[in-house]
């Protein structure tokens, strides 16, 4: 948080804030969705006055005050989430939530010359739509809009409803309520859920097929029984069934994905230095990879990166610390380091020369070994995603797939769904 946002937050809400806070609070509870969009139009759109004189008073007075363009965008946050929140708990409410955002699309823009209340709670608005708080609104409408209406989404903005791993950095901000912090966590919870639940239904679905593939004389009159099931990914049937044989089933020597971190962490506990650490990382990174592709320069990056982590401790036993901070570091460089620098061509490397799901097999490696990074490893995601949010889906490919490969191996490691089944079968 920065600092004016989190000086902001911790003073008294001014008295005229609490007037407009509270006449939302109480009107959630008790008018339509409808209306309160139309109230917020004729307030914070329109701005030329309200039915109730002390409301627009007390929004020409927060108006008035000098320097006022980072605590109105805070206080309008606000505003719009006690509505949301409030309405995301009412399954009947939640299609207003784009209604509401909605009415910021198309403002009247502010007369030069004029300070007036009008102009002046015009410009503030429309300063707000420039804000970061503004972008994590939309994705919150579109979220909600295309489980409302769901849609074969044109751009990878329009995506972010599917991939609830990216909501805690796309969605919320430094400043972002309990109550708003609550209502994501539960729109997070139960898109997952829903995925789970789908993707539960396609296996069985699918596994009932290859079953019956292997019984001809049942298979016509069980063929009539058996409803089929929609693939609920993005990828092809084909790249769908590979990469949750991948995810699930063995990939080095018979060992699964989870037995490799269980044997490496086991190893770990006797290793004695944080130098040996990280060369046993080397290791267990490279296994299960094509030779061909670390023969070349990528081993050699992959062994200096490691090399250059906190030198100075290769005497020390691994720590918790040494061991986090080497996973972040790797994330780093498999991903995107950061917002500011941005670059990710290892990664784009690694997609094409070892493909999607297994360049997501290399990630689920760190961080099966390293619980606590998967936060890290959703915000180097969540960088890419809002670095080609404008772009169109066809136009970067295998970030959707990507994006897909990743839910399903997060689906399979940490959530509940069981596609123990996957094992017994050949699916087509």
């Amino acid at each position: 948080m920065n600092n004016l946002s989190q000086n902001y937050t911790r003073q008294q809400v001014s008295l005229e804030e609490q007037v407009i806070y509270d006449y939302l609070l109480q009107h959630v509870r008790t008018d339509s969705p409808g209306q309160l969009i139309e109230d917020f139009r004729c307030l914070f759109v329109e701005a030329r006055g309200f039915r109730e004189a002390q409301l627009y008073a007390a929004l020409e007075t927060i108006a008035k005050r000098k320097n006022i363009e980072h605590q109105f965008n805070y206080f309008f946050n606000r505003c719009c989430h006690i509505l949301i929140n409030s309405w995301q708990m009412q399954p009947q409410s939640q299609a207003a939530i784009p209604e509401l955002i909605a009415l910021f699309e198309h403002l009247a823009p502010p007369r030069s010359g004029y300070n007036n209340t009008v102009n002046r709670v015009r410009y503030l608005v429309t300063n707000f739509t420039q804000s970061d708080q503004y972008v994590k609104l939309q994705r919150l409408a579109r979220v909600i809009d295309n489980k409302q209406n769901p849609h074969n989404a044109n751009s990878i903005g329009n995506l972010i409803d599917r991939y609830p791993y990216l909501y805690n950095h796309c969605l919320l901000g430094d400043d972002s309520s309990q109550e708003h912090q609550q209502t994501v966590r539960q729109i997070k919870s139960q898109t997952e859920r829903r995925f789970e639940v789908n993707l539960s239904r396609y296996v069985t679905y699918k596994v009932r097929l290859a079953q019956m593939a292997h019984t001809p004389q049942a298979s016509q009159e069980e063929g009539r029984i058996i409803r089929p099931v929609k693939n609920p990914t993005l990828l092809k049937d084909k790249e769908l069934n590979h990469a949750l044989k991948h995810f699930v089933g063995t990939v080095d020597g018979g060992y699964t994905y989870k037995s490799m971190s269980q044997n490496f962490l086991s190893n770990t506990v006797h290793t004695q230095s944080f130098g040996r650490y990280k060369d046993d990382l080397y290791e267990y990174i490279l296994s299960s990879l094509d030779s061909n592709y670390t023969k070349g320069q990528f081993n050699k990056k992959l062994y200096q990166i490691l090399q250059n982590t906190l030198p100075e401790c290769n005497q020390q036993k691994p720590s918790e610390f040494l061991m986090l901070r080497t996973s972040s570091q790797l994330l780093n460089f498999f991903v995107v380091e950061s917002s500011k620098q941005p670059e990710h061509y290892v990664f784009v490397d690694m997609i094409a020369n070892l493909g999607v799901t297994q360049t997501m097999g290399v990630l689920l490696k760190v961080i099966l070994i390293c619980n606590k990074v998967k936060p890290y490893l959703e915000k180097r995601f969540s960088i890419l995603f809002n670095h080609y949010e404008s772009f169109a889906r066809e136009g970067v490919p295998w970030l959707v797939k990507s994006l897909e490969n990743l839910q399903l191996a997060f689906s399979v490691h940490f959530g509940k769904v069981d596609l123990s089944c996957l094992k017994q079968v050949k699916m087509r």
